[in-house]
């Protein structure tokens, strides 16, 4: 039987909505056992956040709680709480977003957690840090407007506007499950396992690249350009007669090929448009130009055409036009979870030396609060290989 990188490390989930259970996801999808504790009756917020509905909750929880163990622990109970402290004596990885501090009153704060298991990797997410930002609530949608990340997103004329997915909480999860790769190498060189903080407003900002880089730069911010490259021309969405073709020209000699595929094979000798920085002073006559002849065609008949030319293009599609293009280069974008619910997006990492991992449903609320709770009663039973939904009924 084939292994997965992470086979044999334990996860402690504590964690709720996004950015928390979406880098437990990927540690499960990697091959480590989560353990996801929930409050009992209501379990993660995001089990009630719809609609859409599944058969059995939100598309919302079930987005990233899949292969996961579900435990209904009262950390008010004494005795939930004390289960709850022998799964991190057991875990290699504990990962909470919790108001910064609020988990101490039930000793499992993380000077209490390293007392229980020195080893323990104990990851906190938050959304401003645990100084002077520790209490302010972190949302992905106030930290895309307070980070700036909203202040380039947008048409110039328009207000400014949120990316169209939670892109900070997905960017945060992955730097907490990066700084938990990590902290996980450092504990094989060392046996002690550590603290790891993130907070979506780091990861918002030190995900800006190129465009922080222009404000260090030139101490000038950089503004909304709508589907337009600051600094490169054209790369941008061009009209054509039924849609938008997204347009990257890297270099001159790609403008060139560019013009050839659409019959304009003088432009890239003049002046204005011989080089990238011309053709970025002259945008505009530019773009009139390059749409007055895509909008004689669809933009599938013009992404074929200049595709085979070596042109970076392709149409705007939405999500159910994603996929199938997806699958039409064997990108293998979906994956079934099987036990009834829906089908998934697959993680997109792939191993030379593993298989793909074998993915299980997002559990229902306390599915497997018999099996773990007399697991965590006796240090000698296994643990069960984890149920389907089906088996659950």
């Amino acid at each position: 039987m084939e292994t997965l990188p992470l086979d044999g490390v334990l996860v402690a989930d504590f964690s709720r909505v996004l950015a928390g259970p979406y880098a437990t996801m990927l540690l499960a999808d990697l091959g480590a056992t989560v353990i996801k504790v929930e409050r009992p009756g209501t379990g993660d917020d995001t089990r009630s956040w719809g609609p859409p509905w599944t058969d059995n909750g939100s598309a919302y929880f079930e987005s990233v709680n899949r292969s996961k163990r579900s435990v209904a622990l009262d950390l008010s109970d004494p005795d939930d709480r004390e289960a709850a402290r022998e799964l991190v004596r057991r875990s290699d990885v504990l990962v909470e977003n919790f108001k910064v501090g609020s988990l101490a009153r039930y000793g499992l704060d993380f000077d209490s957690a390293h007392e229980l298991n020195p080893g323990l990797i104990y990851t906190s997410i938050s959304g401003f840090g645990s100084a002077e930002g520790a209490e302010l609530p972190g949302y992905d949608f106030v930290v895309q407007a307070l980070g700036g990340l909203m202040s380039i997103t947008g048409e110039p004329e328009r207000p400014p506007v949120k990316v169209g997915v939670a892109v900070v909480d997905v960017l945060t999860g992955k730097d907490a499950a990066l700084g938990i790769m990590a902290a996980l190498r450092h504990r094989e060189r060392t046996g002690l396992g550590q603290h790891v903080e993130v907070n979506l407003m780091s990861s918002l900002l030190g995900s800006l690249a190129n465009q922080m880089s222009s404000l260090l730069t030139t101490g000038i911010a950089p503004q909304r350009m709508g589907n337009r490259h600051p600094s490169i021309a054209p790369y941008e969405t061009l009209r054509c007669e039924d849609a938008f073709l997204a347009v990257a020209v890297g270099n001159d000699a790609q403008f060139r090929k560019l013009c050839e595929g659409l019959g304009l094979v003088s432009m890239p000798d003049e002046p204005e448009f011989a080089t990238n920085a011309q053709r970025v002073a002259h945008r505009e006559e530019m773009v009139r130009r390059l749409e007055n002849v895509l909008g004689a065609r669809p933009a599938a008949d013009w992404q074929r055409r200049l595709q085979g030319l070596g042109i970076a293009c392709g149409q705007v599609n939405d999500l159910s036009g994603a996929v199938h293009y997806a699958e039409s280069l064997g990108l293998r974008p979906m994956v079934d979870p099987g036990g009834g619910a829906a089908m998934q997006v697959r993680m997109p990492i792939d191993f030379s030396g593993h298989g793909s991992a074998e993915v299980a449903p997002p559990p229902l609320l306390g599915q497997h609060d018999k099996e773990v709770l007399a697991w965590l009663q006796d240090p000698e039973r296994p643990l069960p290989p984890i149920s389907s939904r089906k088996d659950s009924q």
